[in-house]
């Protein structure tokens, strides 16, 4: 790979890793980038480092423009270490004039990486400073998604270098969206979102309010994860605007984990009934749905059901997993449903339901509780309670039209 030019001036020099298949449990099966810019001016700025054990790759890409060295800024806009990994040996090899980061960026370089001598700058929302023909203009995002994140953009060249938002988990050669196929880029950006983004969903509607305040000419969108916004950054921004609102689909998403098939035979009558009213249904086993993936269907779902059989007076680990994943992302203004099977105790129904009501669905009750193996009759109660869920996605959806 090579250093590639995004701007007149303005630099990819970040590193791509094929390899990552995790991310804090979000499956990054089409692994990710580390990006890096660098501005050529009369000064000579580094926006963010990279992972760690990717510092040989950025540096070879900084080299194929400057020796590194020549590096009079270093902008920290966020401090997690995938984009600071190697802060600190950047600042001992470049010797830097300044490191500017946010408030709240400078506690966090302190307890990562205790500096004593670090020529480190503060700059806050409005905060603007000169590299000879651009200037960098700061904006704190505070808690998108960490206290100290911040976006720095280039008035003269209207360019976003928006840090972790609107980024993707994708590896790829090509560096901007428009180079990939159609609806590829967005596809990484939704289920970046509902992973990453959907618990600061609110932040996210107040960053974009300001952003339309400030009057901000952006034609190029440049995060810190994966390619960059160039041919209408808009469509990735009314994407935040539409997710950050929890606008959902005429659609529910059944989620279930099954011992000898009992909840899944339950699952499918449910998702019949759903469908007879006219709601497209998803049934997802939670063995077979990496709960990164189920997340991204539920973001994008109006109900949630979901389905286990009672095991040590619990429910499937499965289910824990995806439930307590889902409860902490905080999925909003949704219509919620439990189901499932037992032999002898039946708790499951009533733990999925405290899920759901943690996560303050709509819950619709009762819920269906078979013992065993479900009969005709018992498969008709699910048929039923997918109608019933329907309808009330029906009458939800209507109402929001």
């Amino acid at each position: 790979m090579s250093a590639e030019e995004i701007k007149k001036e303005v630099y990819w020099v970040g590193a791509i890793d094929w390899n990552i298949r995790d991310f804090h449990g979000y499956s990054t099966y089409r692994g990710t980038t580390y990006n890096a810019y660098l501005v050529k001016d009369e000064k000579v700025c580094l926006f963010d480092t990279v992972k760690a054990n990717f510092k040989k790759e950025m540096l070879y890409h900084i080299r194929q423009l400057i020796d590194p060295e020549q590096i009079d800024y270093i902008v920290v806009n966020h401090v997690e270490l995938d984009h600071s990994g190697c802060l600190a040996e950047m600042i001992e090899l470049c010797k830097p004039e300044k490191v500017f980061c946010s408030p709240m960026g400078l506690k966090a370089i302190e307890s990562h990486f205790h500096p004593s001598d670090w020529p480190l700058e503060v700059v806050k929302s409005g905060d603007s400073i000169s590299l000879g023909a651009k200037t960098i203009q700061f904006l704190e995002t505070k808690m998108l998604h960490w206290p100290d994140s911040m976006f720095s953009y280039i008035p003269e060249d209207k360019l976003l270098i928006s840090s972790d938002a609107f980024g993707q988990h994708l590896a790829s050669t090509e560096r901007f969206a428009d180079e990939l196929p159609e609806g590829a880029a967005l596809r990484e950006a939704e289920k970046y979102y509902a992973n990453i983004l959907l618990i600061f969903s609110n932040n996210v509607q107040k960053l974009l309010a300001t952003v339309a305040d400030l009057k901000l000419d952006i034609d190029m969108i440049a995060p810190d994860h994966g390619v960059i916004w160039r041919q209408n950054p808009g469509e990735i921004l009314q994407a935040y605007d539409r997710w950050s609102r929890h606008t959902a689909e005429r659609k529910a998403v059944i989620i279930y984990d099954s011992m000898w098939h009992s909840t899944e035979k339950m699952a499918k009558n449910i998702s019949a009934g759903l469908r007879s009213v006219g709601v497209h249904a998803r049934v997802l086993s939670a063995k077979s749905n990496h709960r990164s993936d189920i997340i991204v269907e539920m973001m994008s779902a109006k109900a949630v059901l979901v389905g286990s059989p009672t095991l040590n007076n619990g429910i499937m680990p499965t289910m824990a997993d995806v439930l307590t994943y889902a409860k902490g992302l905080r999925p909003r203004k949704k219509i919620g449903a439990a189901f499932g099977s037992f032999g002898w105790s039946g708790e499951s129904v009533k733990i999925l339901t405290a899920f759901l009501e943690d996560m303050q669905c709509e819950v619709v009750e009762p819920g269906v509780r078979i013992k065993n193996v479900p009969d005709n009759e018992a498969l008709q109660e699910c048929f039923e309670l997918g109608v019933r869920v329907g309808e009330a996605v029906n009458a939800a959806l209507d109402v929001d039209a």
